[in-house]
């Protein structure tokens, strides 16, 4: 059962809403419905029992960022309004989605099964992660002709280059790893490791921050420099990251 808010103060509106998602799909239980910040940030305050929030973004005493501002809020957000001049804000607050009224049925419908998608990887993952999570703590590494085994809390990230797979451990140095960087995301997910793109996948621990890039992505400042290539989280992914950062 998808448990969603809706946060929406024109009333005919979001009682069409609830009503077009509850056809959509038997999967759905509204559970309540918002009409202004005020409320929301009240609300959101001491429901934990949400999946997915849909929210208009223009609400009579404010934006509905300013309740993500006020409110530590990991439930995914999907933004509805008729404006599209504010995208950017919308994936800095747990946006997954972006819609533009007015919005029809098959707009919902790619909603509700982004989010089951999502809901079914992430599952799945945090299964397979459970069988490394209380016994991975080190990875083995070369240097030269030496096979070493690093402490992963050492670890600052693994990234690949021509092919290979680098290790950079806290004092900067560098070693190659012979599992590929998939592998390392599938067996590492539960031990604080985010595949922030392609090419790395990088310890929480040594995260110093990010910050908005190129209006819709995040750049990430490491508390260790270590290397040249700016660690950039792509639009698509940077919900999740933020989620993360949140959750760990």
């Amino acid at each position: 059962m998808i448990r969603i808010v809706i946060i929406e103060d024109e009333r005919l509106i979001a009682e069409e809403l609830k009503q077009r998602l509850s056809v959509l799909s038997n999967e759905v239980n509204v559970k309540t419905v918002l009409s202004s910040v005020r409320d929301a940030i009240s609300y959101l305050s001491t429901e934990n029992e949400i999946d997915l929030i849909f929210s208009d973004i223009q609400l009579p005493d404010g934006l509905s960022f300013d309740i993500f501002q006020e409110v530590v809020c990991k439930v995914p957000v999907v933004f509805i309004t008729a404006f599209d001049r504010y995208i950017v804000n919308a994936f800095e607050h747990n946006g997954i989605d972006y819609l533009l009224k007015p919005v029809d049925d098959s707009d919902l419908l790619k909603v509700l099964r982004k989010y089951q998608m999502l809901g079914e990887h992430f599952s799945s993952r945090r299964t397979f992660y459970n069988l490394f999570a209380t016994t991975r703590k080190r990875i083995m590494v070369k240097k030269g002709m030496m096979n070493m085994s690093l402490k992963l809390e050492d670890v600052v990230l693994f990234y690949t280059e021509n092919k290979i797979v680098y290790t950079i451990d806290k004092e900067g140095k560098k070693y190659v790893c012979e599992q590929n960087l998939s592998l390392l995301e599938e067996e590492l997910g539960n031990t604080g490791f985010f595949r922030a793109n392609r090419q790395f996948l990088i310890n929480a621990e040594y995260i110093k921050g990010y910050k908005s890039y190129d209006k819709v992505k995040l750049m990430v400042d490491l508390a260790v420099p270590v290397t040249d290539q700016v660690i950039i989280v792509s639009q698509e992914t940077a919900p999740y990251f933020r989620r993360w950062m949140n959750e760990i």
